[in-house]
């Protein structure tokens, strides 16, 4: 499913199929339909537009952030499993919060096992608040995400209540990210 965004500046774009050029409000409604070729080619209420990667900021989007990204990434195809996981846990956000589930300090405990042959791994996390609806959903998008890594045959991700969690167990990049330093 796409998400709208709302552009937070006026970009120039391209009108497409036409190829006019054309200028796009800031505020103004858009899907992101192809993101190739450092160009986002977004759906708005007039039809399709593209808009040039330079322009991404007023998607929302930090193209320097994604490609340090893209290296991480590509050195971590040869890390431990281990690290492999914690990269893994460090790309799930909980919906309300800009700031992953490690960096939360949500994650309280990572375990690989080696259980008859299988590579297993067991992550107990906890959530901002226990009444958290969105609770069994972030921890299946742990697992998930987990479950992308070669040579991890299960992930188990368990909701935990002790320690109950507080404010004071985010990170100091969390910290900063949400303004609290």
């Amino acid at each position: 499913m796409q998400q709208e965004i709302q552009l937070t500046r006026e970009v120039n774009a391209i009108q497409i199929p036409s190829g006019d050029s054309v200028v796009l409000p800031a505020g103004t409604a858009v899907f992101i339909t192809q993101r190739l070729g450092g160009t986002f080619t977004v759906a708005t209420s007039q039809g399709l537009a593209r808009i040039s990667s330079s322009d991404s900021d007023a998607l929302g989007i930090d193209m320097e952030e994604e490609a340090k990204k893209r290296v991480e990434a590509e050195k971590l195809k040869d890390a431990p499993v281990e690290d492999q996981v914690w990269a893994q846990l460090k790309s799930v956000y909980d919906p309300e919060i800009p700031v992953d589930i490690v960096n939360l300090g949500l994650v309280y405990d990572c375990i690989i096992e080696d259980e008859d042959g299988k590579n297993v791994v067991s992550v107990k996390m906890t959530l901002t608040a226990p009444g958290c609806g969105m609770g069994p959903v972030i921890a299946a998008d742990a697992q998930a995400k987990i479950m992308t890594i070669d040579g991890i045959d299960d992930a188990r991700v368990e909701l935990v209540w002790d320690p109950p969690w507080n404010q004071e167990m985010i990170s100091e990049e969390g910290k900063m990210k949400l303004g609290m330093i």
